[in-house]
């Protein structure tokens, strides 16, 4: 198998990727990575020395990657199929470009912060991390007034950042009763077969989630 994932089932990061994997349908060898394991560690800071997954390693072109959007352009130059998660007119491609990175630093980041802030018991004062999400929400619910998908007219590299992104931070800042757009387009990618297979792997870690208690009984 020429492709090997570094990864690991709870990381959000991780999930994006899992999410073009499985759009594309491409054969892949899993390799979870247990960053509390010195060996596992070694063995990712090997290929990364910056020791984040997800990494991925193509040993037919003896290529390894890092970094999430990275892999899904490489994957979609590749080994994509039929559909391609970048579009090839430029204009929405910058579109879908810009959108990945919003749900990377404007959802991922904060809410990275939040996790973290409960699982190192800092206590740190989050109100802004919060008040970030709640921006990004009214962002999103103004974009998806008149889209089924966040930023081009079929599901994009985009819609891989947001299905992990807005999975988990929901579970922090639940999304406003007034953001109604917002709700009915997550609905749609959690009924998105790649986005069900992930949570369906994802479902035995959930314990170690800090949060576990505010992900949805549908989910469990």
């Amino acid at each position: 198998m020429s492709l090997t994932l570094y990864y690991h089932p709870l990381s959000s990061f991780c999930h994006k990727v899992l999410i073009a994997l499985y759009e594309h349908g491409i054969d892949f060898q899993r390799r979870i990575i247990d960053l509390s394991n010195e060996a596992d560690r070694a063995e990712l800071e090997a290929l990364w020395p910056l020791c984040k997954f997800p990494v991925i390693r193509d040993h037919t072109h003896a290529q390894g990657l890092a970094e999430s959007s990275v892999i899904i352009e490489y994957l979609d130059r590749f080994y994509a199929g039929g559909h391609s998660l970048l579009p090839g007119d430029w204009d929405i491609a910058l579109q879908v470009r810009l959108w990945d990175r919003f749900f990377d630093q404007y959802v991922q980041a904060p809410m990275q912060q939040i996790v973290a802030d409960r699982l190192y018991a800092t206590n740190g004062d989050l109100s802004r991390q919060r008040a970030m999400l709640a921006t990004a929400y009214g962002m999103l619910e103004r974009q998806l007034a008149l889209r089924t998908w966040v930023a081009s007219p079929d599901f994009s590299l985009a819609d891989c950042a947001a299905a992990p992104a807005l999975f988990y931070a929901s579970t922090l800042v639940p999304f406003p009763d007034n953001c109604q757009h917002l709700s009915a387009y997550f609905d749609r990618l959690t009924q998105r077969p790649s986005f069900q297979r992930v949570i369906d792997e994802a479902r035995p870690w959930f314990a170690f989630y800090p949060f576990a208690e505010a992900i949805p009984q549908r989910f469990r």
